[in-house]
């Protein structure tokens, strides 16, 4: 898999800078479609919106599927207030400091965008001597915009409504040490492993054991994102996600991380003994953990009322639902398990 590096980075790279909230993933599927039809891999998109390729296997009476998710965090336009700033509501679960002093982009149903910062309400300590004390809430917070529109009426006049999607400035960089940071790695790292994953299997005429399906995943932040049409012969579902690193965690950026607990409860045990034994044969750097609060297409999927076996393995990805980071050797590591999985 190390050949194919390069390659998931620039795609996560390329990935982190589609925007894709939740409820506005239709660029982020195209742009995978695209690339899936280029290495003529059979694929169709559901009602829902996700997209699901198919790899035939050695066995195809039933099937393993594999997901990852698409949609990321964002937010969405709330009020236009009378100074012209944005008051918005939150898409996903993130801490609202975390997005303090971001750039973000509004898009208008006519697909116009414009440009603003996210800030308090009292975002100068020249002016506000509590500006480091006020709550950080969808009250006290807003979007000012990069434009000579301070009124609700000029704010309208530029076209933008109540419901148009604000999307967050992924700030992505790789550094010459290895490490990625950027918004929304969660999941598009994830995303950019499956496509190397999948060039790897076309380009060396590598069938799966079995008939293996990859599910790219919307609506996950939101909860529900597998919560249908996974592929009915599915016997494995294998949920392709970040680990968290970080005090109190086993996790590691540098390693896959295999979850064996979150907040809906334990994963399948055997499933996943099957992926720890895997990561030692192989000698493959993981690390188990468990993750307090947190959950996964899989969670979803079982709530729909699925039968399948579940597992949940991923780089570790530090600062989650922030500015978040990981490491080309986790990434290395999560495809190399992932590889050995669908061969296995």
């Amino acid at each position: 898999m190390e050949k194919y590096l390069d390659y998931i980075v620039e795609q996560i790279v390329t990935l982190t800078n589609i925007p894709s909230p939740s409820g506005y993933t239709h660029k982020a599927i195209a742009y995978l479609e695209g690339i899936l039809k280029d290495l003529n891999i059979k694929c169709h998109v559901t009602g829902k919106g996700s997209l699901i390729a198919t790899i035939d296997g050695l066995d195809n009476t039933k099937s393993r599927t594999i997901s990852a998710h698409v949609d990321t965090l964002g937010a969405m336009v709330k009020e236009i207030k009378r100074n012209g700033h944005i008051r918005f509501d939150k898409i996903g679960g993130y801490m609202m400091n975390s997005i303090e002093g971001e750039n973000c982009v509004i898009e208008t149903l006519t697909e116009k965008q414009y440009s603003g910062t996210i800030l308090t309400t009292k975002p100068s300590i020249h002016i506000h001597s509590d500006a480091g004390e006020i709550a950080r809430n969808q009250e006290t917070m807003e979007v000012v915009l990069d434009e000579k529109a301070d009124s609700k009426e000029a704010v309208e006049k530029l076209g933008i409504e109540i419901g148009d999607f604000i999307f967050f400035d992924p700030r992505t960089k790789v550094t010459e040490s290895g490490f990625i940071k950027s918004r929304h790695l969660d999941d598009k790292a994830s995303i950019g492993i499956l496509l190397g994953i999948i060039r790897y299997l076309t380009e060396n005429h590598i069938t799966p054991a079995y008939q293996t399906h990859f599910f790219f995943s919307v609506f996950e932040e939101v909860g529900h994102g597998a919560a249908a049409s996974v592929p009915d012969n599915t016997f494995e579902f294998l949920v392709i996600d970040m680990g968290a690193p970080g005090r109190g965690q086993n996790s590691s950026e540098y390693a896959v991380c295999i979850c064996a607990k979150d907040s809906h409860g334990p994963y399948n045990y055997e499933f996943r003994k099957k992926l720890t034994m895997l990561c030692r044969e192989k000698n493959i750097d993981y690390r188990i953990d468990l993750y307090p609060s947190y959950g996964s297409d899989a969670n979803s999927a079982l709530r729909a009322g699925h039968d399948f076996k579940t597992a949940l393995i991923g780089t570790g990805v530090f600062a989650s639902h922030s500015y978040e980071r990981t490491h080309r050797d986790g990434i290395l590591n999560t495809a190399r398990l992932i590889a050995a999985y669908i061969e296995a």
